[in-house]
């Protein structure tokens, strides 16, 4: 069996960690780097701490529009594609390098696999909204985290290749988070003191490229009881200053670099609460039992809200500030996200798949014959 898995932006990197040190011991795997977070802290470093080997090709394709990044992406992943012949492309998440793949799989005789397929945010003027939806129309195989993703793939008329594997960033989690506590000193390093703190992270377009929305997050962030911790988007570090924005936020928010992976979950784990845009962050925080605010008006990942862990508040003042300081303590944590070995359900599940398609060998001499 021989997979092309394709990455280009953070969580991908966490995720792709998880199967391909499985992955790697059963069959071939070629793992294809975009090059959508080109940033040495965005990328990089992510190989390093999570074990991962260096991408076999790096398509270089940087910042750019949506269409022309998708196009380039295409562009060269189907040469990349022509050139290694795998029998899976593998594709993670939501972003423009899942969709490139999910397009190029689709015109080939290749099996086209989407980990975390089934997400919806039912908000289609989200970029990633539209990249989920047709990378699951375009899969063979949709492997799902959730129940809810299930019922929303069902909805939409997909059930044939739906394999229910639980969560990829749980089996992560569970090892990064002991990983960053004995290897990590960022605590130290910032002078933080375990639960005396907040963190924050801010990178959508709706929230970084609307003025007031961005505003509203920096007063309702400043509003914090604790000190707030920012690792900063270089995006969003661009926004701050072109909007007049960057004397206000680091007057009241403590804004550092974007961190490597291990020392993030340090300052997830270790935050009283953490307020946030970010899907993955969403997710990352209910594993670490760590309360959450979302700026966003929806998420994908309901069932953190269900429960009680995730508040969704928006990119809005009053609300932002409410959450920060309210007395907020849930009584359960559930497991909807499964039991943290979804790597090797994923990986299995290729494997059957690729043996069951393969051609018999004896049937082609015949048709030969």
């Amino acid at each position: 069996m021989h997979v092309c898995s394709i990455v280009g932006a953070r969580p991908q990197f966490v995720k792709a960690a998880v199967v391909s040190r499985q992955l790697r011991e059963v069959g071939e795997e070629t793992l294809v780097h975009t090059g959508q977070h080109y940033d040495e802290e965005l990328s990089d470093v992510f190989f390093e701490e999570l074990d991962i080997p260096e991408p076999e090709y790096n398509l270089g394709v940087e910042s750019e529009t949506h269409g022309r990044q998708t196009a380039a992406m295409i562009a060269r992943l189907e040469s990349v594609v022509d050139e290694i012949d795998p029998d899976v492309l593998l594709l993670y998440g939501d972003t423009n390098s899942t969709l490139a793949g999910a397009v190029v799989g689709s015109k080939r005789d290749v099996t086209v696999a989407h980990v975390e397929a089934g997400l919806r945010s039912e908000n289609r003027a989200m970029p990633e909204e539209i990249n989920r939806i047709l990378t699951d129309h375009a899969s063979d195989l949709c492997f799902v985290p959730s129940e809810t993703a299930v019922r929303n793939l069902a909805d939409e008329g997909i059930t044939d290749g739906v394999h229910w594997t639980g969560d990829v960033m749980y089996d992560a989690i569970l090892d990064a988070r002991e990983r960053s506590r004995r290897r990590s000193t960022i605590l130290e390093d910032l002078d933080l003191e375990e639960g005396k703190f907040a963190l924050a992270t801010v990178h959508r377009a709706g929230n970084t490229d609307d003025r007031s929305n961005l505003a509203a997050i920096v007063d309702g962030l400043a509003s914090s009881p604790l000190p707030v911790v920012f690792p900063a988007h270089p995006r969003t570090v661009d926004k701050l200053r072109e909007y007049g924005l960057w004397t206000r936020a680091t007057t009241h928010l403590e804004i550092i670099d974007p961190q490597g992976y291990l020392d993030f979950v340090r300052l997830l784990d270790g935050a009283e609460r953490v307020a946030t845009d970010s899907g993955g962050v969403q997710k990352e925080a209910f594993f670490c039992s760590t309360p959450c605010l979302t700026m966003r008006a929806e998420t994908e990942w309901v069932e953190t809200v269900d429960c009680g862990w995730n508040r969704l508040v928006g990119p809005d003042e009053a609300r932002i500030r409410e959450a920060l300081h309210a007395d907020w303590t849930p009584t359960s944590h559930p497991h909807p996200y499964g039991d943290g070995t979804a790597g090797h359900r994923i990986v299995s599940l290729l494997s059957d798949h690729v043996t069951t398609d393969a051609p018999d060998p004896a049937l082609e001499t015949a048709s030969l014959d």
